[in-house]
């Protein structure tokens, strides 16, 4: 449907956060139509339900990120996909936002800047280092949500079905095609994953698997050696 958004999120175990994450991107959208697509990964919890309360169509679809999110872009409608995690909130503002960075000249996908939702100093610390290193690099991660036109999306073959490192291996395909453009408007992402181990160590553990990535270290090894040392 022309400038209409599919909103595709992966979730597994989240009804602490998704109907927060729905709440968020139910905002009127101008012309455009919204959908909202959940893709469970086989929860135990309240996930789907919350999910179709707050009005998501919600599909099963195997364990792991990148074929839950490729299961959600296969029923999708809209003419652009943006893909979020189940964590993370917009702003209002983010459909507007969304066709705008778009539309920009030469651009291929686009990402929003990173929030993480939490009061520590520390934290605004990873903060502008992610989005120095998602604006200079052009490699966002899939808590900034990442959206392209679903045309796009479909001829770069989908996300790569890889345990770990599907969102910057999309974002490397999609640069060959244009710049990834960076949004000024922030995503909300929960801290979670820095409370659970620690800021330093989860921030070290993160810089090292993007090195050993960008230097062709094998994600399946990678995701061996992450769930392993990280628990994230």
């Amino acid at each position: 449907m022309p400038g209409s958004i599919s909103i595709i999120v992966p979730a597994l175990n989240e009804a602490q956060w998704i109907g927060q994450t729905l709440d968020s991107v139910r905002e009127p959208a101008g012309e455009a139509t919204v959908e909202w697509i959940v893709v469970d990964g086989g929860s135990e919890d309240e996930t789907p339900r919350i999910a179709r309360a707050r009005g998501a169509t919600v599909v099963q679809a195997a364990r792991g990120r990148a074929s839950q999110m490729n299961a959600g872009a296969r029923i999708a409608r809209g003419e652009t996909l943006l893909f979020l995690h189940a964590d993370t909130r917009l702003r209002r503002g983010f459909a507007e936002e969304v066709r705008r960075t778009l539309d920009l000249p030469g651009v291929a996908a686009g990402a929003f800047s990173l929030r993480i939702d939490s009061g520590s100093r520390w934290l605004r610390w990873v903060e502008r280092v992610a989005n120095w290193r998602s604006r200079t690099l052009q490699l966002p991660y899939g808590d900034q949500g990442f959206f392209l036109k679903a045309a796009r999306f479909r001829s770069l073959g989908g996300f790569p079905e890889l345990p770990l490192m599907e969102d910057l291996e999309m974002a490397r395909r999609a640069r060959r095609h244009g710049r990834i453009a960076i949004s000024p408007l922030w995503a909300v992402t929960s801290a979670r994953r820095w409370e659970r181990i620690g800021v330093v160590r989860a921030t070290l553990l993160n810089q090292l698997f993007l090195v050993a990535y960008l230097l062709g270290m094998p994600p399946r090894r990678m995701a061996e050696w992450y769930y392993e040392k990280s628990e994230l």
